[in-house]
């Protein structure tokens, strides 16, 4: 969108954050078409006109819109649906403030208005909610007149920021980072339109190589083994917990395994939890998993609901501090809710894999979010969804 001429994006996700993404972009005067395997993106003239913003459920398109959308428009309201309006607002309020915009906000919550255009060029961030503000900020700052320098303290999801710096470096963008504590962002920058290839989900291959390592045999295809994606960190843990995945011809292989406890420290990458939940679920002994404190403000309020739901399973957990312990032992069935939570439905799906007994997920749509194939794949590989 911010790039001049015609950008080709290959291997494109189409779950509902990626087209809240498409919708956002069209909005702000990107021209957009797309077919089974390729999105093309040409930049048009941003409208002078008040806007609105429609996020869906994607914090993620929240936080990396908030700033970019105010370098093309100085009229622009910002709402969603669902669990991101009861999410706070106040880091990307504070953040914009900084950099002279006007910010208008339902008591901390969306809808929110943004009114002017970015002209500060310093700011002060809190990185301790994650990364996904500091990514917009970066993808924005490039692009004004003159250069700016962003600080920031207590960053988590660090691999996610370096997964941004890469990304713009593809597409033209030079960013100097000085230890993940200050960026000095050039101004008066190009983004250069390209094709880019987008890499395999991590995040969501992380359920189905579980998959494998508790209930039988899964080759996972087009993965990265070198990415910079933070959840690629499930190969350690499946390693700590006694699965060896292994590389073939096809990609990347797990099978069933005699699983062990393990220790992980997930605040990096706290998409991982569920996954590790139900990785823990099967391991002999109690596995800890670190990170608790970036759960809170997801889809759902995921500590709480990876407990209740495992609780429901037949699977002891509970919480001390930043830190989850989980007791494997056997599954039993049950009906359990995703808590509208797209990584809680995959987790209650994969467990039962290993586990006795039919359960029952209510919400399970809410797999949309992410991956919407996720329960097609499931049948691909054997199990039985009803």
């Amino acid at each position: 969108m911010l790039a001049t001429g015609t950008t080709v994006i290959r291997y494109p996700s189409f779950c509902n954050d990626s087209l809240a993404a498409v919708r956002i972009a069209e909005t702000l005067g990107a021209r957009i078409s797309a077919t089974d395997d390729i999105i093309t993106v040409q930049a048009g003239p941003g409208p002078v006109y008040p806007v609105t913003l429609h996020c869906g459920e994607s914090g993620l398109a929240l936080r990396m819109f908030a700033p970019v959308a105010s370098l093309i428009n100085p009229y622009v309201t910002i709402t969603g649906e669902g669990s991101l309006t009861r999410r706070p607002v106040s880091m990307i309020t504070d953040a914009l403030s900084q950099l002279g915009l006007t910010v208008v906000t339902n008591d901390g919550f969306l809808p929110m208005k943004l009114m002017g255009r970015i002209g500060g060029r310093r700011a002060h961030i809190d990185g301790g909610s994650g990364s996904q503000l500091l990514t917009g900020l970066l993808m924005a700052l490039p692009l004004l007149n003159s250069d700016s320098e962003i600080t920031v303290e207590n960053l988590k999801s660090k691999p996610y920021i370096s997964l941004t710096l890469q990304l713009l470096s593809e597409f033209g963008i030079s960013v100097e980072n000085h230890d993940f504590k200050r960026f000095f962002i050039p101004g008066n920058q190009v983004y250069k339109a390209h094709e880019y290839t987008v890499e395999g989900d991590w995040s969501g291959a992380a359920f189905l190589l579980v998959a494998g390592a508790i209930a039988g045999d899964v080759t996972v295809s087009n993965l990265n083994l070198n990415s910079m994606q933070a959840d690629r960190a499930i190969m350690r843990a499946l390693n700590d917990a006694g699965c060896r995945p292994t590389e073939n011809a096809t990609g990347l292989n797990c099978t069933k395994s005699e699983l062990r406890a393990f220790t992980f420290d997930a605040t990096d990458c706290p998409d991982l939890f569920p996954p590790l939940a139900a990785l823990a679920s099967f391991c002999k002994g109690v596995s800890r998993i670190k990170g608790v404190s970036r759960l809170a403000n997801k889809e759902s309020n995921r500590a709480l609901a990876i407990t209740e739901v495992l609780g429901a399973l037949n699977i002891s957990a509970h919480v001390e501090g930043d830190e989850m312990f989980i007791e494997g032992g056997g599954i039993r069935g049950a009906v359990v809710s995703s808590h509208n939570d797209h990584r809680i439905a995959m987790m209650a799906a994969v467990m039962t894999l290993g586990g006795r007994g039919e359960v029952t997920i209510t919400g399970a749509e809410a797999v949309g979010k992410s991956f919407p194939d996720f329960f097609n794949v499931l049948t691909g590989l054997g199990a039985t969804v009803i």
